[in-house]
Parts: structure tokens; C-alpha cells; sequence
């Protein structure tokens, strides 16, 4: 049995107390990408949980996703070269 994405991120925001508005699900799946393309392929739920704990610090979460995707795209073209 498989669960989609968005019955998955209503029950895990449920099951959080998390306004399901606060839940930008393609800016954190892109930063995901991002980072396992870029950088290594564990790195992508580390830099996601990095996010969180971010953001509950009080950061914005826009910002710092572009941040870590530019860090990851950084350090892949760093290792390229």
C-alpha cells in the first residue's frame, strides 16, 4: 500500500499540531533535490531536518532553503572542480 504526498503531509501535520498552510512542500522538495544532486544523497533529509530546526529557531524558511540549495550547489561545483 502506498500513501501519496498529500494525504502523508495532512496526517504528519495533524499528528505535529502544524498548520498544514505552513507546510511548503515543493520548496522543501527542492531543496531535497538540490542537495542529493549536488551534494550527497543522505545529505537531502539532513538538510530538510537542518530546515526545520531552523525555521522553529525562528529563521524564514524561504530564505534559508535558498540558502542551503546554494550551499549544496557551492560545494558540488567545489568537488567538480
Amino acid at each position: 500500500m502506498t500513501v501519496d504526498l498529500h494525504d502523508f503531509t495532512e496526517a504528519a501535520c495533524a499528528e505535529l499540531g502544524v498548520p498544514r498552510a505552513d507546510v511548503d512542500v515543493t520548496m522543501i522538495l527542492d531543496l531535497a533535490r538540490d542537495v542529493a544532486h549536488n551534494t550527497v544523497r543522505p545529505g537531502a533529509p539532513v538538510g530538510a531536518y537542518l530546515l526545520g530546526l531552523a525555521v522553529g529557531r525562528g529563521g524564514e524558511p524561504r530564505e534559508l532553503a535558498a540558502r542551503l540549495s546554494a550551499l549544496a550547489q557551492r560545494l558540488g561545483q567545489e568537488q567538480a572542480s
